[in-house]
């Protein structure tokens, strides 16, 4: 019998949330390839399973692996794939090996459950349809600006992963590239200790607090029926030009001030202002 690979949603804290069919089928597989193996045998100890044989499968050695893996599915096992928590391939590995096993003809079967972006969409407030998943943000600012941009007048809710070392930069960014928007903060979901911060991204990029592991974001669609007319950007553009700057930073400050503008909307329409030399 061709191997079947099963793609295993596991908990994002609470480990009553694990089905009865995830619980069956890691208990049943030849082998379980885990994104971090210490990790998941202390979630197997939890949840009081025991998994016949772990195989560490992450970002680092996936194409290492795959020959591997391709194998076991080859002679008929059945492997589980989970991720550290959650559902597996939202900003985890193994897309490559789902793509690989079905050109070779083996089953990709799906265990569904827990999922932080769409847990948190269901419970932030914001609008929750459509909405985009950026998985985890770039590290560069410019990279940052360049995965934002195309999002800028999308009528959508953004959600993307972030680390709080690097959340306030990141937050003040996507104010700079998508202009003023209304902001969730979602963190220890499902856990003793989960919270909601609800803000715009203005307060919550300036705000600070002390904030433990990662976090999902979610970022509302623009707020269209706020945005600042045009005569307006030009009024807060003449009061920061007081202040000096180059047109990039007068652009961002008045960003900052002006409801719907980005800072490139800005800078196009001074740009345009300018009139240019015969």
């Amino acid at each position: 019998m061709p191997g079947t690979l099963f793609i295993v949603a596991t908990p994002l804290g609470n480990t009553e949330d694990l089905s009865p069919r995830a619980r069956r089928v890691l208990a049943a597989a030849d082998a379980v390839l885990a994104e971090d193996t210490r990790r998941s045998g202390l979630l197997f100890q939890r949840l009081g399973l025991t998994a016949r044989r772990f195989l560490s499968f992450h970002d680092h050695n996936e194409a290492q692996r795959l020959p591997q893996v391709l194998a076991w599915l080859a002679e008929g096992q059945s492997l589980a794939l989970i991720s550290d928590a959650g559902t597996p391939l939202l900003s985890d590995p193994g897309f490559r090996l789902v793509r690989a096993a079905r050109e070779a003809g083996h089953a990709v079967v799906p265990v569904p459950g827990p999922s932080a972006p769409v847990t948190a969409l269901s419970a932030c407030g914001l609008p929750p349809q459509p909405f985009v998943f950026l998985g985890f943000l770039p590290r560069k600012p410019g990279e940052v600006r360049k995965t934002l941009a195309p999002y800028a007048h999308l009528p959508a809710s953004l959600v993307f992963f972030e680390r709080k070392d690097r959340l306030g930069a990141s937050l003040s960014l996507a104010r700079e590239v998508l202009g003023e928007r209304e902001c969730c903060l979602a963190r220890e979901l499902t856990k003793a200790h989960e919270e909601f911060i609800v803000g715009t991204l203005s307060a919550l990029a300036a705000g600070e607090r002390e904030l433990l592991g990662e976090l999902t974001v979610v970022v509302g669609p623009p707020l269209e029926s706020a945005r600042a007319e045009a005569a307006e950007v030009r009024r807060v553009v003449a009061e920061e030009s007081a202040a000096g700057g180059r047109p990039k930073e007068l652009a961002r400050r008045a960003a900052a001030r002006c409801p719907g503008w980005t800072a490139k909307e800005i800078y196009e329409l001074l740009a345009k202002d300018t009139p240019t030399a015969p």
